[in-house]
């Protein structure tokens, strides 16, 4: 009887050794799978506090935290499910999923450009395709909308990364790499989201209340630059949308066989390289991004009269009560 209660407990023990290997080793491909999206989580970080500037401070916070729920529900309920089955039953289909993706990030990057070089014909194309709200609860709740919108693109870009990262692991590693991966970016982007939107505050009080010339002399600097950073921040955001989604438009192209536009650019961009060797690295990138931002603009400015013209009124006829609406009318 002891020696099978022996046995048992080194049964156990074997399997929670086993367990805890299988625990370290997806620690650490969500580590790794991490670090390869971190690209898609800077963008992602970037693009967030657009949507929350020009509201009551506070307003910021609440915002804020609908915005990060959207994204966790974004990953956990339809990105892993929906990842994992593709990769799964419909392998080919993850590409052109992304291109799409990719294809409304341009849209909505060239439509935030429109929108301030021509403000006056982008209130019109917002009023044309149902995007201008009515009062400020209608706005906040348009901005949220927008905003979990464009997380599920950099979300899906995250989650394929992440998933082509551990292609040979099995199912359930697959699902908590992806879990674990989803939802520690999420913590991460949409708490530096809220330093980032919160920092003037934060500034006022050290203004007010610091002890110190040299903190009270930074509580005002805060003060004093945050609207300028994230007025910045604003417009890194919509390049990074044209960015990001031109590069997933390049990418998949190249799937497809269309590698000449890739390649050019990649060429390009290691030539700007090795002509300032201290810095290739650095103008690389900005050579990639800069070529892959005007693929989305040009993406995006094609598409804002699809949009306005094709998709809009084609969504108007669909939505529910349409066709009472127009026998009243």
């Amino acid at each position: 009887m002891s020696t099978g209660l022996i046995a048992l407990l080194d049964d156990i023990a074997a399997l929670a050794k086993a367990a805890a290997a299988s625990l370290d080793d997806v620690a650490a491909q969500a580590g790794r799978a991490g670090m390869k999206a971190a690209g898609v989580v800077v963008d992602d970080a970037a693009v967030t506090p657009r949507y929350v500037t020009g509201f009551a401070a506070s307003r910021e916070l609440p915002i804020i935290w609908r915005i990060a729920l959207g994204s966790l529900r974004n990953k956990l309920l339809f990105l892993l499910p929906s990842a994992l089955a593709l990769s799964l039953f419909a392998p080919w289909a993850i590409t052109p999923l992304l291109m799409l993706g990719g294809a409304f990030l341009c849209y909505e990057g060239a439509e935030k450009l429109y929108e301030a070089i021509w403000p006056h014909a982008a209130q019109a194309h917002e009023a044309k395709t149902g995007a201008s709200p009515a009062d400020a609860r209608a706005l906040e709740e348009a901005r949220i909308a927008a905003a979990i919108k464009t997380d599920f693109i950099l979300s899906a870009e995250i989650m394929a990364i992440t998933l082509a990262t551990v292609p040979e692991a099995s199912f359930w590693t697959q699902a908590m790499v992806l879990a674990l991966v989803g939802t520690g970016i999420t913590i991460v982007v949409y708490a530096a989201v809220a330093l980032l939107v919160k920092a003037d505050d934060a500034g006022v009080a050290l203004a007010a209340r610091a002890r110190t010339g040299v903190v009270r002399a930074l509580g005002r600097g805060l003060v004093l630059g945050m609207p300028g950073a994230l007025k910045l921040l604003g417009m890194v955001g919509t390049a990074a949308m044209l960015w990001v989604g031109g590069g997933i438009l390049l990418h998949g192209a190249e799937e497809f066989g269309l590698a000449a536009p890739a390649h050019l650019l990649h060429g390009a961009a290691l030539m700007a390289g090795q002509a300032v060797p201290a810095l290739g690295a650095v103008v690389e990138w900005l050579v990639t991004a800069a070529g892959s931002a005007l693929l989305g603009l040009l993406v995006g400015a094609a598409a804002i009269p699809v949009v306005e013209h094709g998709l809009a009124p084609l969504a108007r006829r669909l939505r529910p009560g349409a066709a009472a609406a127009r026998q009243a009318a």
